[in-house]
């Protein structure tokens, strides 16, 4: 005989007074932070759209009365930086080709790192762990001129292998904490299982553990894309002319003047060079917090 159940009726009581004016003004408040936050972006996408005689004429809060893409056309494709006026597409594939190596890179030792430091308790681990955790806190400005001089020396200042190898090295303390944290939460039986079947080192961390790595791997994506796009110290000092980042050329740009200041374009080159962070964040945003809960923050 089947025995059935009777369906669970939760009944909400009515909110009080102070209950609702209370969330109102939560509301309230939140509302107020989003468009004060919003704002500048706000101001920069209405200005992009509108032309020159507009912006002069016009308040800087009106909408456009004349929908216009020039700018943005302009910003990607022909815009000055100095004598150079081919837009900012120039800078995008810069970082591109030094995003993808650095941000691969840097994750792949850092989750190796952070596997032999969790797992195999080597001599001196907890002290290699603590210099590395100290190396995330030091600030970039101290590690420049030593850099400087190392990558002369070796022949590769100012080049594509000298950036990425920067990025790499300034996104290992990171790296090595965040997969550290999140590979000492995993069951110490499933790694002596291995070792029992006969796994080796590599074999558990390809076979076992890196297929299990999905959520820290995206957080550790996320951070590494949106710090070495935004960057613009490490990319103006050790790219080199050839290969400097977007961010450089939007400085250029918005900085080099010729007759009247184009603030429409302006604000469309800035637009275009933090799309990439943006789409970013809204497409994988609800992994990151997944990943973040899973085990980025502990240890």
């Amino acid at each position: 005989m089947t025995r059935v159940t009777k369906p669970t009726i939760i009944v909400k009581r009515p909110l009080s007074a102070q209950q609702i004016w209370g969330r109102i003004g939560i509301y309230a408040f939140l509302g107020g932070l989003a468009l004060f936050f919003f704002l500048p972006a706000y101001v920069m996408l209405v200005t992009s759209f509108k032309g020159m005689d507009e912006i002069r004429l016009g308040h800087i809060f009106t909408l456009p009365q004349q929908f216009s893409f020039d700018a943005w056309v302009k910003a990607w494709t022909s815009a000055c930086t100095g004598l150079d006026c081919t837009g900012l597409r120039v800078g995008f594939w810069n970082s591109v080709k030094i995003v993808v190596p650095s941000m691969t890179l840097s994750i792949l030792l850092g989750a190796i790192n952070g596997y032999a430091l969790s797992f195999w308790k080597v001599k001196g681990a907890n002290v290699l762990f603590a210099c590395l955790l100290l190396g995330s806190f030091i600030p970039y400005q101290v590690f420049i001129y030593p850099l400087v001089r190392v990558y002369a020396q070796a022949g590769i200042y100012g080049s594509l292998p000298a950036i990425v190898l920067t990025h790499i090295i300034f996104g290992m303390p990171v790296m090595t904490l965040l997969f550290r944290n999140y590979y000492s939460g995993l069951p110490v039986e499933l790694f002596k299982a291995a070792r029992v079947d006969g796994a080796g080192f590599w074999k558990i961390f390809f076979a076992i553990i890196l297929p299990m790595s999905a959520p820290i791997t995206i957080v550790a994506v996320i951070m590494q894309v949106t710090a070495i796009w935004n960057d613009f110290l490490l990319g103006l000092v050790f790219a080199g002319r050839e290969n400097l980042p977007m961010t450089v050329q939007l400085n250029n740009i918005v900085n080099t003047t010729t007759g009247e200041r184009a603030y429409n374009v302006n604000m469309a080159a800035t637009m275009l060079t933090s799309l990439v962070p943006l789409v970013v964040y809204l497409v994988s945003g609800r992994w990151f917090v997944r990943g973040i809960a899973s085990g980025a923050v502990k240890g």
